[in-house]
């Protein structure tokens, strides 16, 4: 119990972060979904870190995805869903990070951290810059993608693999640079937010089978 009493002060203290942020910048719904896409990341390694065990994790992050589910439909919280587009990629997040959970939670911790941070950090700064400063775009499924924002995401995900794989190996790898390629591709098909779920859990799937084993 009190080890889920940090996690749910630590997800109060950023939900509370946005709700201020949004009070002051009525006009910046994205920025404030972003602070709440990125702010999450480091709730796994402090999950870890409190020694929650697999099946807690599992039932906490269900019951999360419960909420969101049913938040999408009622908007009893619009700050989450406060986004300019249709999108389900709150419910893809909390889908993909339950898979994260349940594959590598306890088999391999430094895919699952990967998988989460290159969604959470990578996905969500390129989000973020590539909204904030101007640059050449394309249109992918109907999608606006820009060169920071690609640029962002890339060089976020390079700096999350090669930071936490080396700290697990101590050397660097050449599939590290082909991680955060695939990362940045499949980020490019963010039509309804899928990106959510299939950047992680690719991400994940390819450290786990490419440079762990």
């Amino acid at each position: 119990m009190i080890e889920f009493t940090g996690i749910l002060l630590y997800l109060f203290s950023i939900f509370l972060i946005s709700i201020i942020f949004k009070k002051y910048n009525e006009n910046s719904k994205e920025i404030v979904r972003k602070i709440i896409h990125i702010g999450i990341g480091p709730s796994i390694p402090l999950a870890q870190f409190l020694k929650i065990d697999q099946n807690s994790a599992l039932i906490f992050t269900g019951i999360v995805s419960l909420i969101v589910l049913i938040n999408y439909t009622y908007k009893l919280f619009p700050t989450i869903e406060d986004v300019e587009r249709k999108s389900y990629g709150t419910i893809f997040y909390c889908i993909s990070l339950f898979v994260l959970i349940y594959l590598f939670w306890d088999k391999d911790p430094y895919a699952l951290i990967i998988g989460f941070f290159v969604m959470t950090f990578g996905d969500g700064f390129a989000g973020l810059i590539g909204k904030s400063f101007n640059s050449k775009t394309w249109i992918v499924f109907k999608q606006k993608k820009s060169l920071f924002g690609t640029l962002t995401m890339f060089l976020t995900s390079l700096v999350v693999v090669c930071s936490i794989g080396y700290s697990q190996q101590n050397s660097l790898k050449l599939n590290y640079f082909t991680i955060a390629f695939f990362a940045t591709l499949l980020e490019q098909f963010s039509v309804l937010g899928i990106d959510n779920f299939i950047v992680p859990i690719s991400s994940a799937l390819l450290f786990h089978f490419f440079i762990a084993n």
